[in-house]
C-alpha cells in the first residue's frame, strides 16, 4: 500500500515524480550562477577602479547590463529554490508552510524586482 501504485500516489503516500524537475532547475541555476559569478569576478579585475562613474560606464554597456539582470534572476531564483526545499522539510503545520513559502515568494520576487530596476536605472542612465 503506498509503494508507488497508483492508489498510494492518490493518498499521497507513494512517489508523486514532481521532485526531478525541482532538483534540474536547482542545478541549471547552480551552473548558471557559477557561470555568471565568474563572469563578475573577472569583470571586476578587469575594471579596476570602483568609483561611481566608472561603474555606471561599465554598466551602461548593453552586455554587462544584461548578463547583470541574468545574474540577479538566476541568484534570486535559485535561493528561493533552496529556502522552499528547507521549509517544505522543516515546516509541518500546513497553514505555517504556506505562509513562509508566501513570504519567501514576496521576498525573492522583490528582491529581484528591486535589484534588476536598480540595473536597468543605472543602464539606462538614471539615478537608482
Amino acid at each position: 500500500m503506498g509503494n508507488g501504485t497508483s492508489i498510494g500516489r492518490v493518498r499521497g503516500l507513494g512517489s508523486a515524480h514532481a521532485g526531478a524537475h525541482h532538483w534540474l532547475v536547482q542545478r541549471f541555476t547552480a551552473i548558471g550562477n557559477v557561470v555568471l559569478m565568474s563572469w563578475l569576478l573577472v569583470s571586476f579585475v578587469v575594471l579596476g577602479d570602483f568609483g561611481y562613474e566608472n561603474v555606471v560606464k561599465w554598466l551602461s554597456q548593453p552586455i554587462s547590463a544584461t548578463a547583470m539582470i541574468l545574474l540577479v534572476i538566476s541568484l534570486f531564483w535559485h535561493a528561493r529554490l533552496g529556502l522552499q526545499v528547507v521549509i517544505e522539510d522543516y515546516v509541518h503545520e500546513a497553514g505555517s508552510k504556506f505562509a513562509a513559502i508566501s513570504a519567501l515568494n514576496l521576498a525573492t520576487i522583490g528582491g529581484g524586482a528591486f535589484a534588476i530596476f536598480s540595473v536597468a536605472a543605472l543602464a539606462f542612465g538614471g539615478q537608482a
